[in-house]
């Protein structure tokens, strides 16, 4: 994006008034003066100040709700070139970014923001918030693999909160359960269920709080209503 342009959305004057700020030696990119018309900027990256006062365009804040498919990375960018989240959402305009993350073959509810703000207090320790996982695990959940997984299991050297579990569909092949945690340790529920002599077959994460996925697709996402975001941001 040229400097003008981005002085114009930013709302620092027009974009002639703006390229005579930036004749006037009154501009800088990342510290640096800048006197040449049409130089062009990262609008996301670069640092421009206008007399030594950073300015920069309102972002629209976005917020959207992806039940992320299997063999997807939770990430912006992959080394590896493995299909990211992000790949699933053509045609947005904002930089987004995930909301804590979901294992490469976990399947479910995923969210996407550029709230910065709302990102940290969604991911942070201190906040409590209720994640539903629906598991489908070989064979059948046994009454001490339950009653472990409701009390807590040791995994990485350090035991598990107590969790909450309901069993949905019981055959001698599999058994489906739900089950609600509210930390967001690595792997969690995965490792939660192969400390249990049960790992999982299929794992999805169906509710986050009160935001549920409800009939959303594998692959499908959906921006959140006015009353969702009210809820995230009263938490």
């Amino acid at each position: 994006m040229r400097l003008q342009k981005y002085m114009a959305l930013a709302g620092v004057a027009s974009r002639r008034k703006a390229e005579e700020m930036i004749l006037a030696g009154q501009v800088t990119v990342n510290g640096q003066p800048i006197t040449q018309l049409g130089t062009q900027i990262d609008e996301h990256k670069d640092i421009v100040t206008v007399n030594g006062a950073m300015v920069q365009i309102e972002q629209q804040k976005v917020y959207i709700m992806l039940n992320k498919p299997s063999g997807t990375v939770t990430t912006a960018n992959d080394q590896f070139g493995r299909k990211t989240v992000l790949s699933l959402i053509p045609n947005q305009a904002e930089r987004l970014y995930p909301v804590g993350r979901l294992d490469y073959h976990t399947e479910g509810l995923l969210l996407l923001t550029n709230d910065g703000e709302l990102t940290y207090r969604l991911t942070h320790p201190k906040h409590h918030i209720d994640k539903v996982y629906q598991v489908t695990i070989s064979g059948i959940l046994d009454e001490d693999a339950q009653k472990s997984l409701c009390e807590g299991v040791l995994i990485d050297d350090r035991k598990t909160s107590p969790a909450h579990v309901a069993i949905i569909e019981t055959t001698p092949q599999k058994t489906t359960f739900h089950i609600t945690i509210h930390e967001g340790r690595n792997r969690q529920v995965r490792k939660m269920c192969e400390a249990v002599g049960a790992p999982c077959v299929k794992l999805s994460r169906i509710q986050l709080g009160v935001l549920s996925l409800g009939d959303l697709k594998v692959g499908e996402f959906r921006n959140l209503t006015h009353q969702e975001i009210a809820y995230l941001n009263q938490l």
